[in-house]
Formats: structure tokens, C-alpha cells, sequence
């Protein structure tokens, strides 16, 4: 019975473990952006949701709050619906980001890493400051 008990804990942990999070983000009344934080470790990513309408803009910046390797985070910004195509690529484009919003709905914001820290399994701090307008 022990046996079993470890085997399903054990289960449950590596289910979780490789589990990506989401976060959905509200504004206070009468703010137009907010400031998140959090950290990354190897292939996990961080998904940030927030519903905005076609015409808004959408200003992402990401900075490193501290690392245990080399700092290499991203952020992506997925339009609603998206299976992982983003409408901007923070690799390519760089850590700040002003897109004007194609259309309605929930879009995402995906902090992930690459290269090195990735594939070493460091974990990687950061702040990310998020407006719509």
C-alpha cells in the first residue's frame, strides 16, 4: 500500500512538474497596465492572458531580476486562438514590444528561454511590464 501511495506521488509530481503555467492578467480600476513577475527553469514557459480589442496596443517589456545562468528569456505575443504562432517573436525582435492588436479577444504573452540556460535547466527571474492602450 506504501508502494502505491509513493508511485502515485511520484506520478503526480512529474505530471506537474513538466506542466506550463497561465496566468490570467486584470488591470486595477482606472490602470491601463500592471507589472508581473515570476521565473522560468529549462523548457518550462510562463503564459500571461489578457483580453484586449482590435486598434489597442499592446506595450511588453521583459528584463532579467536574476539567474543562476546566463539570463537568455523571451517573450512571445500569440494572437487568440494561436497554436503557438506569435504575432511577435521577442528572440528576434528584442525584450520590448509595441503591436497594435489585430483583433478582439484573449491574446498571450509566452516568457520562455533558449540556448544554453535552456538546455541546462537554469532557472531565470524576471519582471514583465505589460499596458494596453
Amino acid at each position: 500500500m506504501k508502494a502505491l501511495a509513493l508511485t502515485l506521488a511520484c506520478i503526480g509530481f512529474a505530471t506537474s512538474a513538466s506542466a506550463q503555467s497561465v496566468a490570467d492578467v486584470k488591470f486595477e480600476t482606472g490602470n491601463y497596465g500592471t507589472m508581473v513577475n515570476g521565473t522560468v527553469t529549462g523548457n518550462e514557459y510562463f503564459d500571461y492572458r489578457l483580453g484586449a480589442k482590435a486598434g489597442q496596443e499592446l506595450f511588453s517589456e521583459l528584463q532579467v531580476s536574476d539567474t543562476n545562468g546566463y539570463g537568455v528569456i523571451y517573450f512571445n505575443i500569440l494572437p487568440p486562438g494561436s497554436d503557438g504562432a506569435a504575432i511577435y517573436n521577442g528572440s528576434i525582435n528584442g525584450n520590448t514590444a509595441r503591436v497594435e492588436l489585430p483583433e478582439d479577444g484573449d491574446y498571450t504573452i509566452r516568457v520562455y528561454l533558449m540556448g544554453n540556460d535552456r538546455d541546462t535547466d537554469k532557472t531565470v527571474g524576471y519582471n514583465l511590464d505589460l499596458s494596453i492602450q
